[in-house]
């Protein structure tokens, strides 16, 4: 048992080779933290690093008690998935270490903002979404996939790869309890599930800093993810994610803020 009092969010960062990003980035996460009347805690997954990003972390976390520095298997799903099994937020929020959504923006996922949700991901598209910096190579590459998505698993979400997306502790340790995907497209499946079991999920635009020390590869990470959706698509057509959850949610909605 712990005495800290339960904190409002998990801020959940799987790190692989982060040595170089991972100081800047924390950084401006204990700023971001301390900032905040309502206690919040930090997460950072190590999965299979061979640089210092776990000494880096855990240099942060004897300084930061409110950091702490957890280890999965590799891939980012795979941390992800111990991260939000491992969170005592009432919100469990996944945050790329690059933080190309600037962290000041949690607060649009978080009350008295945004409140009624079960699952919130970021959007780069639509009204009020801003990106920046992106060559259009890449925006295309993410069209294209994400139509794909729209087409055989989740309808009606215009980006379901932006790495920013916030679960309440309960759905997302529903959730993540049945991911099979440990890569890149674990996000998709996480949604996937989500609306399986009827969940309610809203879309925050945001703005979004393009990275160009970018960790996909397009071609190859493309043809494996379009893969991992068919997989996904062949599992909801199998009933495998069909699982009632307590409480029920039986109304699944879009929202744009």
């Amino acid at each position: 048992m712990t005495d800290h009092p339960e904190p409002l969010l998990s801020i959940i960062i799987p790190a692989y080779n982060e040595e170089q990003r991972l100081p800047r980035s924390l950084d401006q996460v204990v700023a971001f933290v301390q900032q905040q009347s309502e206690p919040l805690e930090v997460l950072v997954v190590e999965n299979g690093s061979r640089d210092h990003t776990t000494e880096i972390a855990e240099a942060y976390a004897a300084q930061y008690p409110f950091i702490r520095v957890l280890h999965s298997e590799k891939g980012k799903g795979a941390a992800v998935r111990v991260g939000m099994m491992a969170g005592r937020g009432r919100y469990l929020f996944i945050c790329d270490s690059d933080l190309s959504m600037p962290i000041a923006e949690v607060r649009k996922f978080l009350p008295p903002v945004l409140a009624d949700y079960d699952v919130a991901i970021a959007s780069r598209e639509g009204p009020d979404a801003q990106r920046y910096g992106e060559p259009y190579y890449r925006h295309l590459m993410g069209r294209v996939f994400n139509f794909i998505v729209r087409v055989l698993a989740i309808p009606g979400f215009q980006d379901t790869q932006c790495g920013f997306k916030s679960f309440r502790r309960e759905v997302g340790r529903d959730v993540f309890a049945d991911l099979t995907l440990t890569g890149w497209s674990f996000d998709v499946e996480a949604l996937f599930i989500a609306l399986q079991r009827g969940y309610r999920v809203v879309a925050v635009p945001i703005n979004w800093y393009f990275d160009a020390d970018s960790r996909v590869n397009p071609l190859p990470d493309t043809w494996r993810m379009v893969r991992d959706v068919l997989r996904i698509r062949l599992n909801g057509w199998q009933g495998r994610h069909l699982v009632t959850p307590s409480p029920c949610h039986p109304v699944t909605f879009w929202h744009l803020l």
